[in-house]
């Protein structure tokens, strides 16, 4: 049975610091503040439905979200047993949500979508402190999506291609704009959760990858960690020569399988929190520097998806902060098990912060849509 990245975050299970950059100092100035959502809302606020023949039947996943027409709008994927497809749901205070659409269906006679499609990013202002809307080009909505070309929960080496609409609920893919296998080594085993900016002219798509499967020797399973390609036209796209330009952390010693000669030679150090994936990039903007926010998985067990963050002046350049922005919550809480697959905005000043939340253990695993903000409920 081949393994797939839900299965690798389930079945598998902090130290670490800043790097050092001339640009960040953490301990001069509490550059982390604007970011914080420390305060959960105790509920799932966009769940499966329970009803066989819908495609968010059995989960809900990965929400975007953004403004639009005098609303606010979430992109989320939903899974029905077969693959993920991606619906859209409404709402007018962040909190209360309801269903619009499924807006990308699969495709049976796409050798792409066939039985996957995740609708992953929407072009919107990425300022930090705006309420997230979407940006028309030549007049339509522009997104990007990434789809897994077997059956299941993300099997297969999936790709990433644009979309456009006029009406948020009937889009037009492009082929794929980038393939695992023009990459380097890790991303040959697939790309994940697309994130478009546009910054003086250029685009922006953020992206995470994994490395093929790893030897026993090591654990197995695989890396997953963040890149970017560029565009100045969207049709010529260029990955960033310095990819991955978010790595994964050091991997703690004592979780190398013990016939690993590491485990019984090296003295016992800590796991990074993001030392298997630095993953789901959002990516925005504060003023003219930049965050991105990202959830990092980690080997030690039980192991735990939580959510990141990295700074930078640059579009490129980030460096990691020594603190977890929503870590999972106690047992029994919607988040017990993960809290991760970040996006953000911001409504009358106080910014929300949407993720995935699941609780419990597979197959009874709960998964579903979860908000933190910065403002007491």
């Amino acid at each position: 049975m081949k393994n797939t990245r839900r299965q690798f975050l389930r079945n598998s299970a902090i130290a670490a610091t800043a790097a050092a950059s001339p640009h960040l100092s953490f301990a001069s100035k509490d550059e982390v503040a604007p970011f914080r959502t420390p305060y959960k809302y105790p509920k799932l606020i966009l769940k499966a439905t329970g009803k066989k023949g819908d495609f968010d039947e059995r989960s809900v996943d990965d929400p975007i979200v953004f403004h639009a027409n005098g609303a606010f709008y979430m992109l989320y994927i939903g899974f029905d047993g077969i693959g993920y497809q991606t619906g859209l749901a409404r709402s007018t205070d962040l909190l209360h949500w309801e269903r619009v659409a499924l807006v990308a269906p699969r495709d049976p006679s796409s050798k792409f979508t066939k039985y996957n499609l995740a609708l992953s990013s929407i072009l919107r202002d990425k300022q930090l402190r705006s309420n997230g809307e979407a940006i028309k080009i030549n007049g339509r909505y522009l997104g990007a999506w990434n789809a897994y070309p077997g059956a299941g929960y993300e099997e297969g080496a999936a790709v990433i291609g644009l979309a456009w609409s006029d009406d948020l609920l009937h889009w037009q893919l492009t082929d794929p704009i980038l393939y695992p296998q023009d990459g380097a080594p890790w991303e040959h085993g697939g790309l994940y959760r697309p994130d478009l900016m546009l910054d003086r002219g250029t685009y922006y798509l953020y992206y995470n990858a994994k490395t093929d499967p790893l030897p026993k020797s090591v654990g197995g399973g695989w890396h997953e960690q963040t890149g970017v390609a560029t565009s100045t036209d969207l049709k010529t796209w260029k990955r960033y020569p310095e990819n991955p330009i978010l790595r994964n952390g050091p991997r703690g010693s004592a979780t190398y399988p013990a016939s690993n000669p590491i485990h019984a030679t090296q003295p016992p150090t800590p796991d990074a929190r993001d030392s298997r994936f630095a993953s789901n990039p959002f990516v925005v903007q504060n003023g003219c520097d930049f965050a991105m926010f990202y959830f990092g998985f980690n080997y030690e067990r039980p192991g735990r998806a939580r959510e990141l963050l990295a700074l930078s002046v640059d579009p490129y350049t980030f460096v990691k902060v020594p603190e977890i922005l929503i870590d999972t919550g106690a047992p029994g809480s919607i988040d017990e098990t993960f809290a991760h697959k970040p996006s953000v905005i911001t409504h009358e000043g106080v910014l929300y912060h949407f993720y995935c939340a699941v609780s419990g253990q597979y197959p009874n695993e709960i998964r579903g849509i979860a908000v933190a903000r910065s403002k007491p409920w």
